[in-house]
This record gives C-alpha cells, structure tokens and sequence, in this order.
C-alpha cells in the first residue's frame, strides 16, 4: 500500500516477535548481537511500551532512504533515541515505586495514630486488614434492595415514599448537555457522562416521592454551538407508563437549568473553568434559593423546600457542589465518572509528559484537590464498580478502605471516632432503558422458514453488510464491538479464534471496530491494531469466517445485537482492563450470552446477571475455551440467555433510581437550621426587592457578648464552654418561641423588631485584606471610608471585616486606630468560623462594646467538624514537629488558647519554614480520616483549623441564603497575596478589588503549592479589578468607578 511502508515494515516485525516479546526477557539488542534487528527492537521497546505516534514520522524517513547504509545509520539512530525513552521510562518507573511506598508508609502511619486515638477495644467487624472484607462490598444492588421485576413490586416500594416531596439536585458542568439529539463525541467533554446524568435526572423525575429535579450545568452562548446551549431551562420529557401519568401530574419535573458563567460567547473545555467555579456556585445559590421559595409556595405550606441533596458529578461539579452543600448545610452526593489521581498515575508512565507539563495541560492537581475536597464533604461517594473503589479511590488521601471499615463499625456500636469520618462508598451501576428492546426468541432456521412465507420484514441494512464476509452465515457469532485501541485487546481475541479448530468451525467472528474511510486517514495507533488484525486473518487463512464491516451507525447498534442473538452467539468484551462495561449490559438485553475480562465491572455485571463467564485477556487459551464452552453447549447458552433476560432488569434506571433514593434517605437530614425558629414568620413581598428578609428579624442572636479590648480571655472562656453552649440554646428557644407569637400577632409588630442594617444597603463593602502591619490595615479601612464617605453617610453602603483574628483581637485593632466598631455591619473571623454583628440596643451601651454572635453560622458549619478529637491530634501533631527544635530554641508551634474558639483551634507559628506547606498539612490531615480546613495566616503566624464548610467566602454566602443580601453587590477588597485561604475570595458574582503592594510578603504562604494560584484566578472576570499601585484613595476610587460603583 502506497504511503504504507512505515507501518507494513514494523508491523511486519510486529507479527515476527509475537508473544515471545517479555520484560523479563533481556534485549533484543543484546540477543541479536550479530544480526541485529532495527524493527524488532523497535517493536520491542515501542510497540510494548510506548504510544509510538510521535516516533513514526522519523519511521517513515527512515524506512524511505534509498541506500541501504544511510538507511540502517538512521534506524540505529533511532533505536538509540528509543533506548533513551526507555532509560527514561525506568526512571518513571522507579519514581513511581519510591511515591507508592512513600504513600503506603504515610497511609500506615495514620492508620496506626487513628488506631491509638480511638483507643476503645476493636471488635471482632474492626480486625480485618484485607480490601475484600470491605463494608463497600455488599452494597451492590444484587442482594441488597428487593428487585423490581413487576409493576406490582414497583407500586409497593413506590407506596413508602409517595408521600414525599423530594427536591434533588444534580450538577454537571462541562460538555455540551440537552435533553434530546445530545451530540456524543462531538468533542472529549461531550461523552457518556453526558448521556447517563441527562437520562439520570429524566428517571429520577419519574420516580415516586420526587416532586422536582435540576440538573445545573453551564449556559453556553457560542457560536460555534447550537442555540439551544443557551436557553436558561430546558424541561426532560418523562418516558413514564401510560398507568402512571396520574402520578406525574402531582409533581413538577426534571429540568436542565443553565447557569452563565465563564467567558462570554465562547465554549471552552474543561480545564479552563477552574477559575469561574465561584461564579457558577453564586449563579446556582440564587436559582436554588429562587426555587426553594417557589416550592414552598406549592408543596412546603410557605416554608422554603430545600434540596434533599446536591449531586456532583465529576471533579468540578463536584467542588461546586462541596461549596453548595456547605453555603445550604444539605448533604452532598459525589460520583468521579474519572479521577485525576488515576489519570495523573496513567500519563506520568507513559513517560511524554513531565508532572509539571501534565498540571500545565489538564490542571490536574487543581482537579485532584476538588476530588479530595469531596471526599471531606460528601456522604456518600457514588460508583459503578468495586474496582473504582479498590484501585482509584484508594490512591487519595481521603479514604483509606481499612480505615473505613473500622470507622463504620465502631458507627454501628455507637462507639466516638473521634472527629474521624469517612464518606460511603456505594456501588450503583448506571442505569439503562429497556422498555424499548425486544429480545428474539427466533433462530436462523425459522427466520430463513418464515422469511420465505411472508416477504414483509426485510433484514435490515447492516445484516447484509455483515453477512457478506461469511461463507456459513448459519454458524453462531462471536460478536466483539470495540473500537481498535490496543488496551481492547481484540489481536488476542483473533488469535485466539485462529489457533481453535473446534471454535472456527462452530462459529463466526465479528468484529465492530467504530468507522474507518481509509485505513491511512486513522490514527498510527488504530491502524496499527487493525493492520495486525488483518495480518492474523491472513496468517490463519480464516477468511469466510471473519467480518469486520468498515461503516455502522449507532442506531444500528441494536440490529448488530439482535443479529448475533438470532446466531445464537455469544458476546465478547476481552479488553485489559474495562471500568464498567456498558456494552455487556446492552448484550444481555438483547439475549446475548457474555465473555468478558476478569479486570473491572464486568465481575460484577456478570456476578448480578450470572449470565456468561470470565477470562484471563492475557490468556489466549482462556479466551478461547471459553467461548467454545457457551457456543458448543447450547444448554448452558439457553440458561445464560434466560438469566441475563431475567436480571437485566437490576441495571434498569427504575432500580438505579430506587438504590440511589434509598441511599438519599439513609443520610441524615439538614437543612439551614434558622427555618425551623421562624414558624409563622413569612417574607414580606411589599418592601423594594432586597426587603424580603427585613421582616426576619434575628431572633437566635438574643445571646450578647460584652467584649472588653483588655479582657479578650472571656470571650474566648464563653465560647470555649459547651455548658455555655447549651444553656444559649436554651435561651435562644425561649426567645424564639416568644418572639414567634409576638410575630403571629401583628405584621407591624414585626416591622418594629430590630434587624441586621444588610438590607437597608445598596453596597457592602468587604475588607478582607490580611495585613500583617495594624497601620497598612487601618490605612485600607480609612481609604475605603474616604471612596463610599457620601454612601456611609447616607447609609447606603455597608462595611464588613472579614479577618483570621479573633473578635476581641479585631475591635483593639479598631480602637488603635479610633475607629468606632458599630460603623460597621459585621465581622467574619476566625478565618470564616465566626460570625458577628454590632448591636444597636441602648440597653448594650454599658459594659463595653456589645456584639451578637451568629449561633446558627456554627449550626451550619457543624457538619464533620472535629471537637476536642481533633484538637488532642493537632496537638499531638504540634508536639512532634517541636521535636525537631533545636536545644534550648524556641518552640516551632504551640496552641494559641487565647486565640481558639469551640470551632477554631489556634497555633502560634514561630518558625514557619519548619512546619509542613499547607498541601501537606493537609494531606497529614486527610490521612487522618479528619475533616477540617487548615489555613496558615497572619504572614504565617498563625495556623487556624476550622470547620470543612467553614471560610470567609463562605461567610459571605451564608449572609445572602440568611439575610438575602445580594452577592452581586458585595465588593471585596483583598491584597496581592493573603492568608491560603486567599483564593476563594477572588472568584464569585460579587466585584473584587486586588490593592497593588498590599500583602506581598504573603506570597510566601503560597510558595509551595499543588497548583498555581494562576490557575483558579479568573483573569479575564469584569467583576475584577487590579489598582496600580498608586495614591491609595485615589486607586481605590478609581477601581470603584471601573466597577460601576462610582461615578464621575
């Protein structure tokens, strides 16, 4: 073949080497020493261990000079440059060793400090070390939940959650996702997760108890992509039964609701939107918000509707629904579709990629993190498989399986873990639509008999294309559908049919290899799986026997299966490794019997259907007895058939939907807990728009805390004391009860209650600027003052402080410096764990300066926190870093008391190049099975641990779902660095002003991270804004003005 002469010469050698190629086996190149073979060392070293489609263009050169010597200098040449490949391949290699042992010893290490925390006596559940023992094991929907084969058995189990009003929120955000016509593999973002959360949220529409499902995703307004990309909703037409329809008029459906967010007007891969997260989380708040009153208005007797969980689906939905669930104190559900760990280990053996050169292309610790983030939030982790769960989760310092299992049984005995949790691992494979197939229950022989009475049906078009290769079209098929990549492993399946006499003459083989026009247009890789397939075909002489159609279409997909199951065939997926195994599912709806991989989901496929048998895909032998077993015994091909028609129904979406519901059910419940004070309380709509909430008046903030500047300790003693805790409860009850009635009585009487001064501002301007100088703050807050003084005078503009100190510490700042404390709105400190208001009642003016602490912001931040188990193993942790102090020096870190409230535990930092970077405190603090947010501040002073839904951002959310302040009105004034935590002030709807100069020496904190803060800086946002450096009043106006904030 013309232009061929590169892939004909090594797939020549290819066919030569056979199986007798072997790692363990020294170098062609040294047993060839006096003959030696260019192509076979090249097949050797490539072929086995490279993706060899950048080395095939110097190939081809190679193979095309004309005199012989030139020629073999130029193969040597290039068989050196693969000899330096493979050098460095082992170097990966041995790197990757030395990081697998270096994270087994570190996983060991903290099991064994997890154990001696929890120093209870273990249990007979709590001793096993193996994976196989696993909890996760037996959550496989076999044997787990009652099938659903009747309608009858449907209705009953429909029966128990009727009653219910579900609200359930999905998220996915990349790709191109709508209802119908979805464009699969228009491009690697468009896929199947695509296809599984659209017919996800379309099931769960139709299930009983559920009122409402969205699934949020990006609005994409582009015009490279169709118009419907950008319509905001889009209803999921229900494919419910004709006897159900009364069931759906009692609920309001399944919706793809598209949230703006990202670059204008242009469709961008997934990589690229890291940095507009926030933006989408805000977009997303208010929709939920939006519809939580609108529920409650229908279903909810006037009280809002909460979602019952939020669903992430992949890495960055799954961050967005971490923040979600954390803004909203709902549960959270995760499922990876892929993991970034798994990826990372992937592409760094392949060797053409550095680590540093992968974070750069795919931003693959920036999805890392979000997957460890999920970990800490989640309540339970969703999977298609056991194999996710055995081989990729466990590679991520938030889930240890032995870990695991010992939390979950000290669980089931009531036993303290601790602080510890680990999230649930579920397996539910997806789902599919069978209500459309209809098996054949005919044969080739009383087709060809009724085919010859009435003419009406012809075979469809495909039939034909396949059954042209077959010189006996009657035999069975082995039916293989997979496209030619070398991990499907389909040469070995040729082989193996070649080498078996027995099998030949029983059967036929097809092979679905996806789409080809000509065999040189194809990838060097596809073609060279398909060219090696042809050569066996030719080296076996099986011609006649072997069909490998060069066109299908995907609406054929069921006609090729229903072909084969006329046959009497059996279906074949020999793949390596196969994750799930969709396909397998598909055959078996159609009545094909199934071979498949030992490696992945089909165990478990073929464990639930018991319909076929497993192979070893690197065992010929293996394969091909096999499938000469289920062709040559038509018993047990009849009884596979039946037990795959029969089972099929455990992956339909109607049992998806009723494990995944049941799971929903098993969490324990939250939702913002200020709902439950507020009975007979209800928004006025009569107000401005930004009122709503003025009518809410802050009954459980009855708690005031007089704050002396000299006297900071009491402060931190009543907010240390859970006797104090419990007896504000109380109180805040009472208080609640009171004030509810009193609210019953008169609307007017509710308009004369005292409120936070939000709702009455137009702007709230936020200083979050982590000085470590009191005078360059003091400098920023007076600036900010002079920019909105004709706002602050008028009262349209609020102020907010939102710091790493303390309380106390933040009002002695503002009286060094003469600034009054009631001047502004509210205080976030402690990195984001506190929250605080002025208060205005004439009865607070004696004592110092009164303020109201937000009891419910710790209600909502509650969920994971640690208590006093975290705080013994951090101070565990301090005391072993201080080990490493030189003799007589001062410690490297020690408990700050006088800084630590019930939910921010303090540590002085006095030499910050001796403790971890952030990234490994973390991952220190992962391995522990603790779930916290770590942040060093103050210029690395200081280390504050606070609650997982905890931070200053947050603290912001939480003020617009309480107070519905508007998050769009919010500016946010931040320095050029700032506390690790400094990222998550940058995103969002609301505007940001970064101050030139202020806070560089904080740029040190952020020296040693998993990815560059470049990566999640969304540079190209209108709502951000950078000064220049300049008269600090006069930039600040300035950046004021851009924003729209000023005029003139």
């Amino acid at each position: 073949m013309a232009g061929n002469d590169w892939i004909n010469s090594y797939l020549e050698a290819i066919l030569d080497v056979g199986p007798g190629i072997d790692d363990a086996k020294s170098s062609l190149l040294l047993r060839e020493r006096g003959r030696f073979s260019p192509s076979r060392y090249f097949v050797e070293e490539v072929i086995t261990g490279f993706d060899e489609t950048d080395l095939y263009r110097s190939w081809v050169r190679a193979a095309a000079t004309r005199s012989p010597q030139e020629r073999n200098t130029r193969l040597e040449n290039l068989c050196w440059r693969i000899w330096n490949l493979a050098r460095k391949k082992k170097q990966l290699e041995g790197e990757l060793a030395q990081r697998s042992a270096k994270r087994h010893l570190e996983r060991e290490k903290g099991r064994r400090e997890a154990t001696a925390d929890m120093s209870e006596d273990l249990s007979e559940g709590e001793k096993g070390d193996t994976v196989g023992h696993l909890s996760v094991q037996s959550d496989s929907t076999r044997g787990r939940m009652n099938r659903i084969s009747s309608v009858d058995m449907m209705e009953n189990w429909a029966s128990q959650f009727k009653e219910k009003k579900l609200y359930i929120v999905l998220i996915s955000l990349h790709g191109l996702i709508r209802g119908e016509d979805m464009e699969l593999g228009r491009d690697s973002d468009t896929g199947g997760q695509v296809k599984y959360v659209v017919e996800l949220a379309r099931a769960l529409g139709e299930m009983p108890g559920v009122y409402r499902v969205d699934l949020l995703t990006r609005q994409v307004s582009a015009p490279d992509v169709d118009w419907s990309y950008g319509e905001p909703t889009e209803m999921l037409n229900l494919r419910s039964s004709e006897d159900m329809t009364h069931e759906l008029e009692e609920r309001s459906g399944a919706y793809i609701i598209r949230i703006p967010f990202g670059p204008k007007n242009k469709y961008v891969p997934k990589e690229m939107l890291w940095p507009h997260i926030p933006e989408f989380v805000d977009g997303a708040l208010v929709h939920i918000l939006q519809m939580s009153k609108v529920l409650g208005e229908q279903i909810g007797g006037g009280q809002p509707v909460w979602p019952v969980a939020i669903h992430g689906h992949y890495a960055d939905a799954g961050d967005s629904a971490a923040l979600l669930s954390g803004a909203l104190n709902v549960p959270m559900l995760f499922t990876g579709h892929s993991l970034g760990r798994d990826k990372l280990e992937q592409l760094l053996k392949q060797g053409r990629l550095s680590r540093e050169e992968i974070n750069s292309t795919y931003k693959i610790m920036r999805r890392i993190e979000a997957e460890e983030l999920c970990l800490d939030v989640s309540e339970i982790v969703i999977t298609s498989t056991r194999q996710e769960i055995e081989e990729q989760w466990r590679l991520y310092d938030g889930f240890d399986p032995v870990l695991e299992r010992k939390l979950r049984a000290r669980m089931k005995r009531g036993v303290s873990c601790h602080g510890r949790f680990m999230p649930r691992m579920v397996v539910i494979p997806p789902g599919m639509e069978f209500h459309h197939i209809v098996p054949h229950d005919g044969d080739m022989d009383s087709e060809a008999e009724e085919h010859e009475e009435n003419n009406a049906t012809p075979d469809p078009p495909i039939s034909s294309e396949i059954m042209r290769f077959f010189s006996n079209r009657r035999k069975p098929m082995i039916l293989a559908l997979a496209r030619p990549d070398p991990k499907k492993n389909l040469t070995t399946l040729v082989k193996a049919f070649g080498e078996c006499r027995p099998l030949r003459e029983l059967a036929n083989l097809t092979l679905i290899m996806g789409n080809r026009d000509d065999i040189d247009e194809m990838s060097a890789t596809n073609a060279s799986v398909l060219i090696s397939i042809l050569k066996l075909i030719d080296k076996y002489d099986i011609y006649g026997q072997v069909a490998y159609p060069k066109h299908h279409k995907q609406s054929e997909v069921p006609d090729i299966y229903r072909l084969a199951a006329k046959t009497k065939g059996v279906f074949i997926n020999p793949a390596f490794i196969e994750p799930f195994g969709l396909t397998l599912i598909e055959a078996a709806a159609y009545g094909l019997p199934i071979v498949a991989t030992k490696n992945g989901g089909p165990v478990d496929i073929i464990k639930t259907l018991d319909n076929g048998l497993l192979i070893d895909p690197h065992d010929q032998q293996s394969i091909a007895d096999a499938l000469l077993k289920l062709v040559a015994d038509k018993h047990l091909w009849a009884r596979c058939r039946q037990n795959g028609l029969k089972n099929i129904h455990l992956f339909s979406w109607a049992e998806h939907c009723k494990t995944y519901l049941s799971r929903i059910a098993s969490c324990k419940p939250r939702q913002p807990m200020w709902q439950r004070s507020h009975v007979g309380l209800e928004e006025s709509e009569s107000d401005s728009p930004g009122d709503s909430l003025r009518d809410i008046q802050d009954i459980s903030l009855n708690l005031k805390l007089s704050l002396d500047g000299e006297k900071s300790s009491a402060l931190d003693d009543t907010l240390d004391s859970e006797e104090n805790a419990s007896a504000v409860k109380i109180k805040v009850e009472n208080a609640v009860s009171t004030l509810s009635k009193s609210a019953e009585r008169t609307q007017d009487d509710v308009g004369n209650l005292q409120f936070p001064a939000f709702r009455r501002r137009k702007y709230i301007f936020v200083i979050a600027v982590d000085c470590n100088a009191i005078s360059d703050f003091l400098e920023i807050i007076d600036s900010v003052f002079q920019a909105a003084e004709d706002r602050r005078i008028s009262g349209s503009s609020g102020f907010i402080i939102s710091m790493a100190l303390t309380i106390s510490e933040i009002i002695c700042l503002l009286e060094s410096g003469g600034l009054n404390a009631r001047d502004f709105d509210a205080f976030i400190c402690n990195s984001g764990s506190e929250l605080y208001y002025p208060s205005t009642s004439s009865e607070d003016n004696s004592g110092g300066s009164p303020f109201i602490q937000d009891s419910d912001y710790h209600s909502h931040i509650e969920y994971h926190w640690g208590g006093e188990g975290l705080r013994k193993t951090l101070v565990r942790w301090a005391a072993s870093i201080n080990e490493r102090k030189k003799e007589g020096g001062d410690q490297i870190v020690g408990s700050d008391e006088s800084a630590s409230t019930t939910h921010c535990y303090a540590f002085k930092v006095n030499e910050l190049l001796s403790v971890p970077p952030i990234k490994e405190l973390r991952k220190w603090i992962r391995i522990q099975a603790l779930r916290c947010h770590a942040i060093y501040c103050q210029n690395g002073t200081r280390l504050n641990v606070i609650p997982v839904l905890a931070s200053r951002s947050q603290a912001l959310r939480y003020l617009y779902v309480r107070w519905r302040m508007e998050l769009s009105n919010f500016v946010v004034f931040v320095g050029e660095y700032g506390d690790t935590d400094y990222e998550g002030l940058l995103g969002g709807i609301h505007k940001t002003v970064i101050l030139k100069g202020i806070c560089s020496d904080a740029h040190k904190l952020h020296a040693n991270r998993s990815y560059p803060l470049e990566h999640v800086m969304p540079f190209d946002s209108p709502n951000m804004v950078h000064t220049d450096g300049g008269n600090l009043l006069e930039e600040i106006k300035a950046s004021l003005g851009k924003l729209g904030i000023l005029k003139g």
